[in-house]
């Protein structure tokens, strides 16, 4: 840095200038004036580089206040927001606490339903050749129903148990149609027994309702206690977890109407959980694949205790399973004749084998060997020691196909086709009290009712 001082003749002796007792070059002008040029070290303060740090910081300064207006204003939209949030947290916990909260599978399920009382009612006007007025009332109140179910759905979700009552009421009236058709009367039905022949017949499809846990748990079971005598209000529903493997939670209804409402449910805790949906309930007990072995477990429902046996030689964690519902390696079964299990071996290459089992203590008391392939069946059950397998025909058919009766040690080639409400068959077990098969059909709860055939006597 130069500076430049200008000193007064008396200061300037000899071309030398005398500042702090150091000499400096100086020279005098025309007018004679001492000039002198004094070169400052670069250590010297940097004044202008601190002015600008000034205003630097300056403008600094005023941006982080403005930042922190910002900052309380969102604070205080964040406060009001938070609030609101809490409101319509309780209102949420009023609606749960005080029912079922629906959505819009709730609508799926009563659509479902009027599609399969419109086609019930299609048929039964079929079946009379000819116009009936009551039917043709009936086929109408449907129709306007149908329409109040589309309007709901935009609307009044909560009205949805109404309608349901309707519907209730319109199946019995259906009910009493198909009764005071000119029909041959059928041989009184003997629950418990077996004194008829195989399958010939199985009704449309009743949509019971959806799982508790939602339409993604696609796979599981349900049904009532198959043991002859047992309590007949009393409902069961299992679903497995999104992996479509694990069973860890059980879940009763006492009645028919808690189960339609999703009220006073009893859950349970499956220890050490199942696998797959081949799960069954007999005399209080729930038999099921015990989880990542070939064991079977039972579950004591009332005390939640569980005892485990080995199935020697059965194939198991999805080796071979049915077509639709992964692992269910091993099936349980219930009927007439007591508790069954439908499995394969790697000895019987892959196909069905039945084993009788004793209730009490799992043990494998007869063993039977099938010819049909297991990955080619979507589901089996027994009724009355005869095993029946299904298959697929098309998203809305299935069929039983197959049969083998082990009191004979034979196996029949059958056709008996029906309706199913949704594409998939994850489990199908039967109740030898009230001769009903109980699906589950891609997370709904459906039934159906059988026809069999009657032995020779009887025709």
């Amino acid at each position: 840095m130069l500076l430049i001082l200008i000193l007064s003749v008396g200061l300037c002796q000899g071309n030398r200038v005398f500042q702090n007792k150091k000499n400096v070059s100086g020279s005098l002008d025309e007018e004679g004036v001492c000039q002198c040029s004094v070169i400052l070290p670069d250590s010297t303060f940097p004044a202008d580089r601190m002015e600008s740090l000034e205003i630097a910081n300056y403008n600094l300064s005023i941006h982080v206040q403005q930042e922190i207006s910002k900052i309380q204003s969102y604070q205080g939209t964040l406060t009001v927001y938070l609030e609101k949030l809490r409101a319509l947290t309780k209102r949420v916990e009023v609606m749960e606490g005080g029912g079922i909260a629906y959505t819009e599978l709730d609508f799926e399920l009563l659509k479902l339903e009027m599609r399969e009382i419109e086609s019930l009612v299609v048929d039964l006007r079929a079946s009379l050749n000819g116009s009936n007025v009551k039917v043709d009332s009936l086929y109408v109140e449907i129709r306007n129903i149908s329409i109040i179910v589309n309007q709901m759905e935009s609307y009044d979700k909560n009205n949805i148990l109404s309608v349901r009552r309707q519907i209730v009421s319109l199946r019995k009236v259906l009910e009493e149609c198909k009764n005071n058709e000119a029909k041959p009367i059928p041989p009184p039905v003997d629950y418990g027994t077996c004194k008829h022949r195989e399958i010939v017949n199985i009704t449309k499809p009743f949509m019971v309702q959806l799982n508790w846990m939602s339409f993604s748990y696609k796979f599981g079971g349900w049904g009532k206690d198959s043991f002859l005598g047992a309590n007949q209000d009393m409902y069961w529903i299992a679903p497995l977890n999104l992996d479509s493997r694990i069973m860890n939670t059980l879940r009763f209804y006492k009645s028919y109407d808690d189960l339609l409402l999703y009220k006073n449910p009893r859950d349970r805790s499956v220890p050490g959980y199942g696998q797959g949906g081949g799960m069954i309930v007999s005399n209080n007990f729930m038999y099921y694949n015990c989880y990542h072995s070939r064991d079977l477990c039972k579950l004591n429902i009332e005390t939640n205790t569980v005892v485990r046996k080995t199935l020697t030689d059965a194939a198991f964690n999805n080796r071979f399973s049915y077509t639709s519902s992964s692992w269910q390696d091993i099936d349980l079964a219930s009927d007439e004749d007591g508790l069954w299990v439908i499995y394969s071996t790697e000895e019987n290459s892959g196909n069905i084998v039945i084993s009788k089992l004793n209730s009490t203590s799992m043990i494998v008391e007869k063993t039977w060997f099938t010819s049909q392939y297991k990955l080619g069946v979507t589901n089996a059950f027994m009724v009355c020691g005869v095993l029946y397998a299904t298959r697929t025909l098309n998203t809305r058919k299935e069929e039983i196909f197959f049969m083998y009766d082990t009191k004979t040690s034979k196996e029949v080639k059958l056709s008996v086709s029906f309706d199913k409400m949704m594409e998939n068959v994850q489990s199908l077990s039967y109740n030898p009290n009230d001769h009903k098969l109980y699906m589950y059909n891609d997370g709904y709860l459906v039934t159906y009712n059988l026809s069999f055939m009657p032995i020779e006597s009887e025709i």
